[in-house]
């Protein structure tokens, strides 16, 4: 099992993932994803899910037309681990 990450690391996330915000209700990471239009953020989406099967690591998400949110956490570790972070930044990578 992944553990979680330390306070630390935690104070580190924003050099490592900077548009990216931890969520003030519970200890995840969230961002926002905008696109021209639905096709754009349902491709996208399924680029992310891709992804998500690959580290065995499932996002939290929601869609409205042109806006994916998404949301990571471990939720066998209890907070934010490696994972994560990993999945994060892989996220950021498809957009170039």
């Amino acid at each position: 099992m992944a553990t979680r990450l330390t306070e630390t690391e935690l104070s580190e996330l924003g050099t490592k993932i900077p548009q990216w915000s931890r969520a003030l209700d519970k200890e995840a990471i969230r961002r926002e994803f905008r696109f021209a239009d639905f096709s754009q953020a349902w491709g996208f989406m399924t680029r992310v899910a891709l992804l998500a099967e690959k580290f065995d690591h499932h996002p939290d998400w929601s869609n409205v037309w042109n806006t994916v949110r998404i949301e990571l956490s471990t939720h066998d570790a209890g907070g934010l681990t490696q994972n994560d972070v990993q999945l994060a930044q892989a996220i950021d990578a498809l957009l170039g």
